[in-house]
């Protein structure tokens, strides 16, 4: 069974989501939502019991770099630039204060 979503889901959707979406991108929503549902749906009717749960399609192996202590900036350097220091460190107004 085809899964179709109606132009009046989609139009529901968009304003729960706050989108304005022009009448010819409710259309394109509206083929792609179906064709996703679709794609679950024939998903769905596999026999996927003997298939473990993955993280990946494929194998991940140290995908990480080692974590290798470095030397800091120099504390003069880092604040060099700085706008405003304080206490021997960078001074930030704090969002409460600006937005009180």
């Amino acid at each position: 069974m085809a899964a179709v979503i109606e132009r009046e889901t989609v139009e529901h959707v968009a304003r729960l989501a706050r989108l304005r979406l022009e009448p010819d991108e409710l259309e394109r929503m509206r083929l792609e939502l179906s064709s996703i549902l679709e794609h679950v749906e024939l998903i769905q009717s596999l026999d996927l019991d003997d298939v473990p749960p993955t993280t990946h399609v494929v194998a991940v192996e140290n995908v990480l770099r080692d974590d290798v202590p470095q030397p800091s900036l120099p504390r003069d350097l880092a604040l060099r630039e700085a706008p405003v220091v304080a206490h021997d460190g960078f001074e930030v107004q704090g969002w409460i204060e600006t937005h009180a």
